[in-house]
């Protein structure tokens, strides 16, 4: 059976059941040029959206989506979204655009366009709609012994604005630790300002010493941890009690999950993704599978993209976990 899915540019019409990801203000903030492409079934009936953004680079019109597709009140079968992402490719096609470039680790895609260079990829999900004491049992012990460890310690949680400073310088060191360069100053500024009353930023304070920083956008579809950062030796515990109080600050405000936001399926054993891996489900979140991917629509520009993310990063996460897929699709 053929499935019929047309693909075209519609109005942006955001409300806070959707994805912070997928607000105007965000995509603007973001992308060069922006808007949400609906999918229409046989009958007509909107079924899906997908937010995109267009960076522009050089020579390059890359198109890059901070949100997986959006299913319009019924849920998608796989074979409406496949069809509708072929016809994603093709209306980027006409206009002119170079290439799909691997989306925000936040958007897990349910499957993948035919022709798609495509890994395996994954996230943490936390049903916040669970009693409090309930998400406090679903922490692993060792988590909530040092929980109440860096309480005792004298560590408290507090969130607002006016950290973005300390939160930046925070976040762009620790990316350095890790040998990974972090977007400069004025464009993180712009995009916590366009989040403006959707975003929170968290630190964990021990005698006005800041131990660590955690920055969340959120609607009342989710909350996503977007960066971190830490002080070097932080105090053990400080990040814990940073993460559960932020599950809890959200709780309260009635926001329905908490994405833990990108990890890596199967990784190495003893590798610093198996430990993060391993850090995210202590907390209680449920594991969704799903794809990353990338399309090359310029075959030469996207030949040119490609050589330059090796010869500058050794590859973006397609390139690093593109190897699992057959064994994933085999199991």
């Amino acid at each position: 059976m053929v499935v019929i899915m047309h693909v075209k540019k519609i109005g942006i019409n955001w409300n806070p059941e959707l994805s912070i990801y997928a607000s105007e203000p965000f995509l603007k903030a973001v992308g060069d040029e922006y808007g949400w492409l609906g999918g229409f079934g046989e009958s007509g009936q909107l079924r899906c959206i997908l937010p995109y953004t267009i960076v522009k680079k050089a020579i390059f019109r890359m198109v890059r989506f901070r949100v997986e597709t959006i299913p319009v009140e019924n849920e998608l079968t796989l074979q409406e979204e496949k069809a509708f992402l072929n016809n994603v490719i093709k209306y980027f096609r006409s206009i002119n655009a170079d290439m799909i470039i691997p989306a925000t680790t936040n958007s897990i895609f349910r499957t993948y366009p035919d022709g798609a260079i495509a890994a395996p990829y994954g996230t943490l999900i936390i049903d916040l709609s669970k009693p409090d004491d309930q998400l406090w049992g679903d922490l692993h012990s060792n988590h909530r012994n040092k929980v109440r460890s860096a309480i005792k310690k004298g560590i408290v949680i507090a969130n607002g604005l006016e950290y973005l400073d300390t939160a930046y310088e925070l976040i762009r060191d620790t990316f350095k630790v890790s040998k990974i360069g972090f977007m400069g100053y004025n464009e993180f500024k712009r995009i916590m300002h366009a989040l403006g009353m959707n975003v929170k930023i968290f630190v964990a304070k021990q005698q006005d010493c800041i131990q660590g920083c955690l920055v969340t956008p959120f609607s009342s579809h989710s909350a996503y941890t977007l960066h971190s950062g830490r002080i070097p030796g932080v105090d053990t515990g400080a990040m814990n009690l940073l993460r559960w109080e932020a599950i809890r600050h959200f709780h309260e405000l009635g926001v329905k999950r908490f994405d833990a936001v990108g990890v890596r399926i199967n990784p190495d054993e003893g590798s610093k993704q198996e430990r993060l891996l391993m850090f995210k489900q202590r907390f209680g979140g449920k594991l969704i599978q799903g794809y990353i991917w990338k399309y090359g629509i310029s075959s030469a520009k996207f030949a040119i993209y490609n050589s330059a993310v090796r010869l500058l990063k050794g590859g973006d996460i397609v390139d690093a976990e593109h190897h699992k897929l057959d064994r994933i699709n085999h199991e």
